[in-house]
């Protein structure tokens, strides 16, 4: 198999790494598995990077219907070809996912997903391309306006984000009408703190917050 391209699980899709836009990561694994499908039959992908997430979905569930969205034409024309080397039919557009009415119905999704930049914004950039690549390009306020904007009344809406910003993410919700519904952290290993939070929200949907067991996913402590 060609060094830039992987399947995103043994006998899954199949995954092209496409220059300058960033890696595939842990994150989009996590999220996938985390995802209920369920009697979803309409999906968005905001911030679909090279579309990993959106294929892991469509891998479980061929018969999906995925749009997706990017602010960037290359990570948008990656997971145009990306979608197009597994079969699968995706509408991908390029755009900033806050201006949303001009790409999609409001209320046309079952669920959203989203793996978003999510560094504040600073004066520098820390590692490069890489580091530029996780630096947010909206506020989780307007990412989560967005992705109510989209659903359906109890349509859901999953994403990745930092432990130490989930009161953020948590409010942001909150007030975008989306009730917090299920939350794990993911941890490397049991003695250390969380390095991820796994957040499903429901828009309109009422009181209780399930936390789930916690990911441990073995990986090594970076340095």
């Amino acid at each position: 198999m060609e060094a830039n391209l992987d399947r995103l699980w043994p006998g899954g899709p199949l995954y092209r790494q496409f220059e300058g836009v960033f890696p595939l990561s842990s994150d989009t694994a996590w999220l996938g598995d985390f995802v209920r499908l369920g009697r979803t039959e309409t999906v968005c992908d905001l911030g679909c990077g090279g579309g990993a997430l959106s294929l892991q979905l469509l891998g479980r569930k061929p018969a999906l219907k995925v749009c997706a969205l990017d602010i960037l034409p290359q990570a948008a024309e990656a997971a145009r070809a990306n979608a197009a080397l597994n079969g699968f039919e995706m509408d991908v557009r390029c755009g900033d996912l806050r201006d949303w009415r001009s790409f999609f119905a409001p209320g046309a999704f079952d669920l959203a997903v989203s793996n978003p930049p999510y560094w504040k914004r600073s004066g520098g950039v820390a590692g490069g391309s890489r580091g530029l690549a996780r630096q947010e390009s909206c506020t989780p306020e307007e990412l989560c306006r967005a992705a109510a904007g989209l659903l359906r009344i109890r349509g859901k809406f999953c994403l990745i984000y930092p432990p130490e910003r989930l009161d953020e993410l948590i409010c942001a919700m909150a007030a975008a009408g989306l009730a917090p519904k299920r939350l794990r952290l993911v941890h490397r290993d049991a003695a250390c703190a969380p390095c991820a939070a796994l957040l499903e929200g429901v828009k309109g949907g009422g009181q209780g917050l399930s936390i789930l067991p916690p990911l441990l996913t073995g990986e090594e402590r970076k340095a």
